[in-house]
């Protein structure tokens, strides 16, 4: 089959799978299948460069063209979609408008994130941590380059990444505040620093375009692995109020060495499996590991003298497994019936 004959099939098979879909999530789901940055027409493309030019031509110009046609059935698709979900509400719901007004309630509520946010800060300083803050628009230097990040490294690409006009970005990860904290506290400390953070993301059940973090930093003389490991089963028994099975693997972040994926059983469906952990009953929840040499030194200290560890926590996903929230956006959709749920 070429190439062309394969973009013709992947239509084909684009109209037949979202013309049939009843809801939202899948629709989404099912679009990143087919044009998401690892979908089938992304695939296609990256096999181009073996071709001669008028066959990348005439093959990106029909994958262009069936891309638009994908984007187009699923507008179509989600119209559909929310027509029949007004069609059935009214069809099934009955509403008295003669009935009494019920006084509104001017109690207002935190928001879930707020919530455990408020909890974790708790549980750091209780711990002898403090707080800090960052500003949500940072510099270059501040979100990669003092943090280790090569020129060339991915996350510097604007796929990943939001800029500003007057080359600034929209932070990353708040370990963009272990760089204020190594510039302007004398160790040893320990910080957390709470915050929202951006990135140019394919929305999921487990992934948003904006979401919030904690991060952890120490900076002291002989801080080891085990001191890591110690102080983030606390935390998780302290905010589950039990014992959460964990597992820690290796992982890769510029700004550790050696660095871990610390992964928490998926509370949502109890380690079987489903679209939150994306069916491996596991979730990515704390990034961490020791603090690389190349940022105590960007900090103006001596890594000979000072170590330390830092951790990157999930705060949204958090939240999500401590009350078994399926879907990440439901946080930032400001819906106040799902809100309510967690007044207190």
């Amino acid at each position: 089959m070429s190439l062309i004959q394969e973009i013709e099939s992947i239509y084909d098979e684009a109209v037949l799978e979202l013309s049939k879909l009843n809801s939202e999530e899948e629709l989404d789901t099912k679009k990143n299948l087919y044009v998401g940055k690892k979908g089938k027409l992304t695939q296609i493309l990256k096999t181009m460069g073996s071709l001669t030019v008028d066959e990348r031509k005439t093959l990106g110009k029909l994958a262009n063209e069936t891309q638009e046609k994908i984007d187009n059935l699923v507008a179509s698709q989600r119209i559909k979609i929310k027509d029949y979900f007004y069609e059935n509400t009214l069809k099934n719901e009955f509403f008295d408008t003669l009935r009494p007004i019920q006084e509104p309630s001017l109690n207002g509520t935190l928001h879930p994130l707020t919530q455990i946010q408020y909890e974790i800060e708790a549980i750091f300083t209780s711990m002898g941590f403090s707080i800090m803050d960052g500003p949500e628009v940072e510099t270059d230097y501040n979100n990669f380059e003092a943090l280790n990040f090569k020129a060339d490294h991915p996350a510097r690409d604007t796929q990943d990444t939001f800029y500003t006009t007057d080359g600034k970005l929209l932070r990353t990860h708040t370990s963009a505040i272990q760089v204020r904290a190594l510039r302007n506290l004398k160790p040893p400390f320990r910080i957390i620093a709470p915050g929202r953070v951006f990135r140019y993301e394919e929305v999921d059940a487990s992934h948003e375009t904006t979401f919030y973090q904690v991060e952890g930093m120490v900076v002291g003389k002989d801080i080891s692995i085990a001191n890591l490991i110690y102080t983030m089963e606390t935390l998780l028994s302290e905010i589950f109020q039990k014992k959460v099975k964990t597992r820690l693997r290796p992982g890769y972040f510029p700004f550790v060495e050696p660095g871990f994926e610390l992964d928490i059983q998926c509370l949502v469906c109890g380690g079987k499996g489903c679209s939150v952990c994306k069916h491996s009953g596991w979730l990515e929840l704390l990034p961490c590991g020791l603090v690389h040499p190349n940022v105590l030194e960007s900090g103006g200290l001596d890594p000979k003298e000072w170590t330390g560890f830092a951790f990157g926590l999930g705060l949204d996903r958090l939240v999500m497994m401590r009350y078994g929230i399926h879907d990440i956006r439901y946080l930032h959709s400001g819906n106040l019936r799902f809100l309510k749920q967690f007044q207190s």
